[in-house]
């Protein structure tokens, strides 16, 4: 058992070490969002999605939060899309496989890119799994959250829905 721990546990802390050498730009609420590559993609960079409001989620295959994460985006999307939300999630992982074999038990229903360098996650200041942006139609921060639960489900919708309701930025951050 301790094997298997160790096992699962050392991508996430070679992860993790790896964000914490390199430099990374936290972002501000009301900035304009970094105009990150979008590899895999079917829009190249995320300036291709101004005018929609963008949740990009940042997940890797390894990490617990996203597996439970997937459905709720999944339902986001679903219901928010003919109102102009776009759900974008962008894999971290090193090995492409390893984002398959995750998506293959947990399907995305919404867009998808990889980026096995994380120069996306530098630039946007990543340092959990997941994290996840909301970027207003605008293409300002709207709302920058670390991890995932259940019980966040609710805030999380909340924020989105706000989004869509209004031009001006929601300002707050957890």
């Amino acid at each position: 058992m301790k094997k298997l721990i160790r096992l699962l546990a050392a991508p996430a802390l070679a992860w993790s070490l790896a964000l914490a050498m390199l430099p990374t730009h936290a972002l501000e609420l009301g900035q304009a969002a970094p105009d990150i590559e979008l590899p895999g993609a079917s829009v190249p960079r995320l300036s291709g999605l101004l005018g929609k409001v963008v949740y990009v989620d940042f997940w890797a295959s390894w990490c617990g939060p996203c597996k439970q994460s997937f459905p709720w985006m999944n339902e986001m999307q679903k219901k928010y899309a003919t109102k102009g939300l776009t759900v974008l999630a962008i894999n971290l992982d090193a090995k492409r496989g390893d984002a398959d074999n995750f998506l293959a038990q947990n399907p995305a229903l919404f867009a998808l890119a990889f980026d096995p360098k994380g120069e996306s996650a530098r630039r946007v200041g990543v340092k959990a799994m997941p994290t996840s942006v909301l970027v207003g139609a605008d293409g300002k921060v709207l709302y920058v959250h670390r991890g995932f639960s259940k019980e966040e489900r609710g805030e999380l919708e909340a924020h989105v829905a706000a989004a869509l309701a209004q031009s001006t930025p929601i300002v707050s951050q957890k």
